[in-house]
């Protein structure tokens, strides 16, 4: 039998040791980066003690009679450490869904960590998904990733951009600039898709106040001029790109090819991947297809993010 308990912010120093020793969690699931839109998202995340000890984790919110786990976050589910075996999981899941239908709930969404982001092997909660759950694929969005043992060579079009950037002047460096790289952002985001990115400037900075060696801004310039850039989360198996974004300037004189031949050909990760993020719109039914080009013409290749539901 599991004790389930409803997170509070006085085990949050609990909740973060789980995190920083388990085998499939990532930074973006402390509390401290959580909880920067708690105004946003009623939480209902839960903590599974057994025989004296936290066992599992679950980063979540409600609305209405939806568990969601988490929306906050772009992937979640249960955190495991190295001890969790198959049946426990399969359990936990069981008495994780009396738990819910006392409480109310009569459904769950839930979205994977994907497996790249795993330390070690991590998908039990996917086989309960389906063996205990009868959970059925709500969406799939494709990202784009890169194993950096074995990269794929560029196609020739990347090749020849880099290599014409920085001809022109281009220069690539880690800045502190996050507000002139927001403005090429914002700018971008408005005249494609009218929308703002996820993250307020005020929003990303506190968390790279919080995080400065996990969030790191990456940008290329010309003469001092910020013409774009790209905003990497490092987790402990994945660089990942959180925005790319580039000025129309930039995109003419091809700073993006000029700054990821900085970051994938000069420097040293010590992590297996480099993801993309993924191409998607309409929850992943769409694919944004001149997107996820540039992306594997610096060799990307497909990596889903998962998102199930269920009803209880």
């Amino acid at each position: 039998m599991f004790d389930i308990i409803r997170y509070t912010p006085a085990r949050a120093d609990e909740w973060n040791r789980f995190v920083a020793t388990s085998k499939n969690g990532t930074f973006l699931f402390f509390r401290d980066y959580m909880d920067y839109h708690a105004d946003r998202f009623r939480d209902h995340s839960l903590m599974f003690y057994r025989d004296g000890g936290l066992f599992a984790l679950l980063p979540a919110n409600e609305e209405g009679e939806v568990l969601w786990s988490h929306r906050g976050l772009t992937y979640g589910g249960i955190i495991m450490n190295e001890k969790t075996t198959a049946a426990r999981v399969l359990q936990l899941f069981r008495e994780l869904n009396d738990y819910l239908r006392a409480e109310g709930f009569r459904k769950v969404v839930y979205k994977q960590v994907p497996h790249i982001f795993h330390r070690i092997p991590s998908e039990e909660d996917a086989y309960a998904l389906t063996s205990v759950c009868e959970a059925r694929l709500r969406d799939r969005s494709l990202s784009s990733a890169i194993l950096l043992t074995t990269p794929l060579k560029w196609r020739r079009d990347r090749r020849y951009g880099a290599n014409r950037a920085f001809a022109d002047g281009i220069v690539v460096q880690e800045s502190d600039d996050w507000a002139g790289f927001w403005q090429v952002l914002t700018g971008n985001l408005q005249h494609k898709y009218g929308a703002r990115p996820v993250h307020s400037l005020e929003e990303i900075q506190l968390l790279h106040a919080r995080f400065p060696h996990h969030i790191r801004l990456f940008t290329a310039s010309k003469e001092e001029r910020l013409l774009g850039g790209t905003v990497l989360y490092l987790t402990q198996t994945v660089v990942h790109t959180q925005y790319i974004s580039a000025s129309e300037e930039g995109k003419r004189l091809r700073a993006i090819d000029a700054l990821f031949d900085e970051l994938l050909h000069h420097r040293q990760w010590n992590r297996p991947y480099f993801d993309f993020g993924t191409s998607n719109e309409e929850d992943g039914r769409i694919l944004v297809e001149p997107l996820i080009y540039q992306k594997e013409g610096f060799g990307g290749r497909g990596i889903c993010y998962d998102c199930y539901e269920y009803d209880l």
